[in-house]
Protein backbone atom coordinates (compact mmCIF):
# COMPACT_ATOMS: atom_id res chain seq x y z
CA UNK A 1 0.00 0.00 0.00
CA UNK A 2 2.52 2.58 0.89
CA UNK A 3 4.68 1.31 -2.43
CA UNK A 4 1.59 2.24 -4.07
CA UNK A 5 1.38 5.85 -2.64
CA UNK A 6 4.75 6.78 -3.19
CA UNK A 7 4.94 5.41 -7.08
CA UNK A 8 1.34 7.74 -7.03
CA UNK A 9 3.37 10.35 -5.57
CA UNK A 10 6.51 10.11 -7.58
CA UNK A 11 4.43 10.21 -10.73
CA UNK A 12 2.62 13.32 -9.94
CA UNK A 13 5.71 15.06 -9.31
CA UNK A 14 7.44 14.18 -12.77
CA UNK A 15 4.36 15.31 -14.55
CA UNK A 16 4.11 18.62 -12.88
CA UNK A 17 8.02 18.80 -13.67
CA UNK A 18 7.28 17.98 -17.41
CA UNK A 19 4.88 20.94 -17.34
CA UNK A 20 6.80 23.28 -16.04
CA UNK A 21 9.99 22.55 -18.13
CA UNK A 22 7.54 22.50 -21.37
CA UNK A 23 6.21 26.34 -20.34
CA UNK A 24 9.02 27.63 -20.07
CA UNK A 25 10.72 26.18 -23.49
CA UNK A 26 8.22 27.08 -25.56
CA UNK A 27 8.65 30.86 -25.52
CA UNK A 28 12.29 30.33 -26.75
CA UNK A 29 11.63 27.38 -29.44
CA UNK A 30 8.59 29.16 -31.24
CA UNK A 31 9.20 32.64 -30.77
CA UNK A 32 6.08 33.85 -33.32
CA UNK A 33 3.79 32.67 -30.74
CA UNK A 34 4.61 34.78 -28.02
CA UNK A 35 3.03 38.01 -27.72
CA UNK A 36 3.92 41.16 -29.09
CA UNK A 37 4.75 42.34 -25.48
CA UNK A 38 6.99 39.61 -25.10
CA UNK A 39 10.97 40.23 -23.94
CA UNK A 40 11.76 37.50 -26.48
CA UNK A 41 10.25 38.68 -29.78
CA UNK A 42 12.75 38.77 -32.67
CA UNK A 43 11.90 42.14 -34.39
CA UNK A 44 11.52 41.62 -38.59
CA UNK A 45 14.04 41.99 -40.61
CA UNK A 46 14.60 45.69 -41.97
CA UNK A 47 14.36 46.87 -45.40
CA UNK A 48 16.56 48.54 -47.48
CA UNK A 49 14.67 51.43 -46.98
CA UNK A 50 14.22 51.62 -43.32
CA UNK A 51 17.69 50.90 -42.88
CA UNK A 52 18.10 54.60 -44.69
CA UNK A 53 14.87 56.38 -44.17
CA UNK A 54 14.43 58.63 -40.69
CA UNK A 55 11.40 56.98 -40.06
CA UNK A 56 7.86 55.52 -40.95
CA UNK A 57 6.19 59.03 -41.07
CA UNK A 58 9.04 61.09 -42.30
CA UNK A 59 8.97 62.01 -46.45
CA UNK A 60 12.35 61.26 -46.86
CA UNK A 61 13.22 58.93 -48.98
CA UNK A 62 16.82 57.05 -49.89
CA UNK A 63 19.06 58.44 -52.78
CA UNK A 64 18.87 54.76 -54.26
CA UNK A 65 15.71 55.13 -55.34
CA UNK A 66 15.62 58.34 -56.50
CA UNK A 67 14.66 59.57 -59.44
CA UNK A 68 16.78 62.00 -59.67
CA UNK A 69 19.43 60.15 -59.43
CA UNK A 70 18.31 57.50 -62.29
CA UNK A 71 17.78 60.11 -65.24
CA UNK A 72 19.18 63.50 -65.41
CA UNK A 73 16.33 66.57 -65.87
CA UNK A 74 14.72 66.36 -69.58
CA UNK A 75 13.00 68.61 -71.31
CA UNK A 76 10.33 66.76 -72.49
CA UNK A 77 9.37 63.37 -71.81
CA UNK A 78 11.64 61.04 -74.22
CA UNK A 79 14.13 60.18 -71.35
CA UNK A 80 16.83 61.26 -73.85
CA UNK A 81 19.97 64.23 -72.84
CA UNK A 82 19.19 67.25 -73.49
CA UNK A 83 21.98 69.78 -73.18
CA UNK A 84 22.90 73.69 -73.91
CA UNK A 85 25.10 72.14 -77.00
CA UNK A 86 21.79 70.00 -78.18
CA UNK A 87 19.77 73.51 -77.81
CA UNK A 88 22.57 75.89 -80.15
CA UNK A 89 22.90 72.80 -82.51
CA UNK A 90 19.13 72.39 -82.89
CA UNK A 91 18.82 76.08 -83.69
CA UNK A 92 21.79 75.86 -85.99
CA UNK A 93 19.95 73.26 -87.99
CA UNK A 94 16.37 75.25 -87.89
CA UNK A 95 18.34 78.02 -89.73
CA UNK A 96 20.10 75.41 -92.33
CA UNK A 97 17.27 74.07 -93.23
CA UNK A 98 15.48 77.46 -94.12
CA UNK A 99 18.78 78.57 -95.85
CA UNK A 100 18.39 75.14 -98.01
CA UNK A 101 14.45 75.99 -98.55
CA UNK A 102 15.55 79.06 -100.09
CA UNK A 103 18.06 78.15 -103.05
CA UNK A 104 15.42 74.70 -103.30
CA UNK A 105 14.86 75.19 -107.40
CA UNK A 106 11.64 72.48 -107.13
CA UNK A 107 9.93 70.58 -104.66
CA UNK A 108 9.11 68.19 -107.15
CA UNK A 109 11.78 66.32 -109.30
CA UNK A 110 12.43 67.25 -112.78
CA UNK A 111 11.13 64.61 -115.94
CA UNK A 112 13.16 62.91 -118.10
CA UNK A 113 12.45 63.65 -121.85
CA UNK A 114 12.45 60.44 -123.88
CA UNK A 115 9.45 58.27 -122.09
CA UNK A 116 11.34 57.34 -119.11
CA UNK A 117 9.73 56.42 -116.17
CA UNK A 118 11.07 56.89 -112.95
CA UNK A 119 10.94 54.94 -109.48
CA UNK A 120 12.31 56.16 -106.27
CA UNK A 121 13.24 54.16 -103.56
CA UNK A 122 14.99 56.23 -101.05
CA UNK A 123 18.19 57.24 -102.30
CA UNK A 124 18.17 55.52 -105.28
CA UNK A 125 16.62 56.07 -108.92
CA UNK A 126 15.56 53.77 -111.33
CA UNK A 127 15.24 55.06 -114.51
CA UNK A 128 13.39 52.49 -117.65
CA UNK A 129 11.67 52.58 -120.92
CA UNK A 130 11.06 49.97 -123.63
CA UNK A 131 12.51 50.40 -127.67
CA UNK A 132 11.23 48.03 -130.09
CA UNK A 133 11.07 44.74 -128.09
CA UNK A 134 14.26 45.73 -126.00
CA UNK A 135 13.99 46.98 -122.21
CA UNK A 136 16.64 49.44 -121.02
CA UNK A 137 17.04 50.50 -117.66
CA UNK A 138 19.40 53.18 -115.68
CA UNK A 139 19.84 52.92 -111.54
CA UNK A 140 21.81 55.04 -109.61
CA UNK A 141 22.33 56.39 -106.03
CA UNK A 142 22.43 59.69 -105.01
CA UNK A 143 24.93 59.20 -101.98
CA UNK A 144 28.28 60.03 -102.47
CA UNK A 145 27.61 61.54 -105.87
CA UNK A 146 29.00 65.41 -104.46
CA UNK A 147 32.52 65.61 -106.34
CA UNK A 148 35.18 65.30 -103.18
CA UNK A 149 37.10 68.23 -104.94
CA UNK A 150 33.56 70.90 -104.61
CA UNK A 151 34.59 72.35 -100.84
CA UNK A 152 38.26 72.68 -101.76
CA UNK A 153 37.50 74.63 -105.03
CA UNK A 154 34.74 76.59 -102.94
CA UNK A 155 37.58 77.73 -100.82
CA UNK A 156 39.27 78.08 -103.50
CA UNK A 157 37.25 80.72 -105.14
CA UNK A 158 36.82 82.59 -101.55
CA UNK A 159 40.23 83.24 -101.56
CA UNK A 160 40.73 84.11 -104.97
CA UNK A 161 37.32 86.82 -105.08
CA UNK A 162 37.69 90.42 -106.02
CA UNK A 163 36.06 93.49 -105.02
CA UNK A 164 33.39 92.42 -106.55
CA UNK A 165 31.46 89.47 -105.58
CA UNK A 166 30.66 86.60 -107.96
CA UNK A 167 28.13 84.00 -107.70
CA UNK A 168 28.51 80.80 -106.22
CA UNK A 169 28.85 77.78 -108.19
CA UNK A 170 26.15 75.66 -107.77
CA UNK A 171 26.36 72.20 -106.61
CA UNK A 172 25.87 69.60 -108.95
CA UNK A 173 25.42 65.74 -108.42
CA UNK A 174 27.22 63.24 -110.81
CA UNK A 175 26.38 59.59 -109.46
CA UNK A 176 27.79 56.68 -111.38
CA UNK A 177 25.36 55.02 -113.29
CA UNK A 178 24.54 51.57 -114.33
CA UNK A 179 22.73 50.64 -117.85
CA UNK A 180 20.93 47.28 -118.41
CA UNK A 181 19.93 46.56 -121.92
CA UNK A 182 17.70 43.63 -121.82
CA UNK A 183 16.35 41.55 -125.32
CA UNK A 184 13.20 39.48 -125.11
CA UNK A 185 15.11 36.46 -126.68
CA UNK A 186 18.34 36.54 -124.67
CA UNK A 187 18.71 35.10 -121.06
CA UNK A 188 21.26 37.57 -119.65
CA UNK A 189 21.53 41.37 -120.21
CA UNK A 190 24.52 43.71 -121.31
CA UNK A 191 25.33 45.54 -118.53
CA UNK A 192 27.25 49.14 -118.98
CA UNK A 193 29.22 50.10 -115.60
CA UNK A 194 28.89 54.14 -116.51
CA UNK A 195 30.27 57.69 -114.57
CA UNK A 196 31.18 61.06 -114.99
CA UNK A 197 34.87 62.30 -115.60
CA UNK A 198 35.98 65.11 -113.94
CA UNK A 199 38.04 66.35 -117.16
CA UNK A 200 34.67 65.54 -119.35
CA UNK A 201 32.47 68.06 -116.92
CA UNK A 202 33.05 71.36 -118.86
CA UNK A 203 34.26 72.33 -122.06
CA UNK A 204 35.84 76.03 -123.31
CA UNK A 205 34.10 78.02 -125.89
CA UNK A 206 35.35 76.38 -129.40
CA UNK A 207 36.15 73.12 -128.66
CA UNK A 208 34.52 70.08 -129.65
CA UNK A 209 32.07 68.09 -127.79
CA UNK A 210 32.83 65.30 -126.69
CA UNK A 211 30.80 62.46 -123.96
CA UNK A 212 30.34 63.85 -120.37
CA UNK A 213 30.19 60.35 -119.71
CA UNK A 214 31.90 57.12 -119.81
CA UNK A 215 31.87 53.68 -120.01
CA UNK A 216 33.97 51.94 -117.72
CA UNK A 217 33.09 48.44 -117.48
CA UNK A 218 31.13 46.34 -119.91
CA UNK A 219 29.63 42.80 -118.65
CA UNK A 220 26.50 40.25 -119.17
CA UNK A 221 24.94 40.33 -116.00
CA UNK A 222 22.11 37.69 -115.09
CA UNK A 223 18.49 39.44 -115.97
CA UNK A 224 17.14 41.01 -113.12
CA UNK A 225 20.41 40.46 -110.65
CA UNK A 226 20.98 43.56 -108.71
CA UNK A 227 24.15 42.43 -107.42
CA UNK A 228 27.03 42.31 -110.27
CA UNK A 229 28.52 38.73 -110.41
CA UNK A 230 32.36 38.59 -110.15
CA UNK A 231 32.06 35.33 -111.96
CA UNK A 232 30.98 36.89 -115.04
CA UNK A 233 33.67 38.23 -117.46
CA UNK A 234 34.11 42.06 -116.67
CA UNK A 235 35.44 44.14 -119.80
CA UNK A 236 37.51 46.62 -118.62
CA UNK A 237 37.57 50.00 -120.90
CA UNK A 238 40.88 51.30 -119.52
CA UNK A 239 43.32 49.28 -122.23
CA UNK A 240 40.09 48.74 -124.82
CA UNK A 241 41.16 49.43 -128.72
CA UNK A 242 39.15 53.02 -129.23
CA UNK A 243 37.05 51.78 -132.29
CA UNK A 244 35.69 49.12 -129.82
CA UNK A 245 34.60 51.63 -127.41
CA UNK A 246 33.53 54.01 -129.53
CA UNK A 247 31.16 51.43 -130.98
CA UNK A 248 29.38 50.50 -127.39
CA UNK A 249 28.92 54.24 -127.16
CA UNK A 250 27.29 54.51 -130.45
CA UNK A 251 24.90 51.35 -129.20
CA UNK A 252 24.15 53.55 -125.96
CA UNK A 253 22.87 56.51 -128.19
CA UNK A 254 20.69 54.47 -130.24
CA UNK A 255 19.19 53.64 -126.95
CA UNK A 256 18.81 57.12 -125.45
CA UNK A 257 21.85 56.93 -123.68
CA UNK A 258 23.77 59.86 -124.99
CA UNK A 259 25.06 63.67 -123.55
CA UNK A 260 21.21 64.73 -123.58
CA UNK A 261 20.71 62.31 -121.68
CA UNK A 262 23.33 62.44 -119.51
CA UNK A 263 23.08 66.27 -118.39
CA UNK A 264 19.29 65.51 -117.90
CA UNK A 265 19.93 62.47 -115.39
CA UNK A 266 22.75 65.08 -113.17
CA UNK A 267 19.80 67.53 -113.15
CA UNK A 268 17.59 65.16 -111.69
CA UNK A 269 20.28 63.20 -109.75
CA UNK A 270 21.23 67.03 -108.25
CA UNK A 271 17.58 67.47 -106.94
CA UNK A 272 16.96 64.40 -106.01
CA UNK A 273 20.39 64.64 -103.46
CA UNK A 274 18.86 67.99 -102.36
CA UNK A 275 15.82 66.87 -101.67
CA UNK A 276 17.65 64.22 -99.16
CA UNK A 277 19.65 66.25 -97.64
CA UNK A 278 16.87 68.72 -96.25
CA UNK A 279 15.11 65.51 -95.49
CA UNK A 280 18.40 64.35 -93.45
CA UNK A 281 18.41 67.89 -91.82
CA UNK A 282 14.70 67.48 -90.39
CA UNK A 283 14.88 64.47 -88.92
CA UNK A 284 18.46 65.28 -87.69
CA UNK A 285 16.77 68.49 -86.17
CA UNK A 286 13.96 66.28 -84.86
CA UNK A 287 16.40 64.01 -83.09
CA UNK A 288 18.33 66.01 -81.29
CA UNK A 289 15.25 68.37 -80.31
CA UNK A 290 13.36 65.16 -79.60
CA UNK A 291 10.43 66.34 -81.20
Amino acid sequence: MLKSVVRVVGAAVRICSATTSTARALPLSCPTLCAPSSATTRPFTRSLWMLNSKGASSDYRPKLFSAKALNPLVSCGCGGLHTEGDKAFGAFLSDEIKEEATIQKSKTLPKMSGGWELEMNGTEAKLSRNVAGEKITVTFNVNNSIPPNFEEEAADQGRQKSAAPEEEEDIVSTPNFVVEVTKQAAKHSLVFDCHFPEDEMSHGEGEEESDIFAIREVSFQPEGDTDWKETSYTLSTDSLDWALYDHLMDFLADRGIDNTFADELMELSTAAEHQEYIKFLEDLQGFVKCN
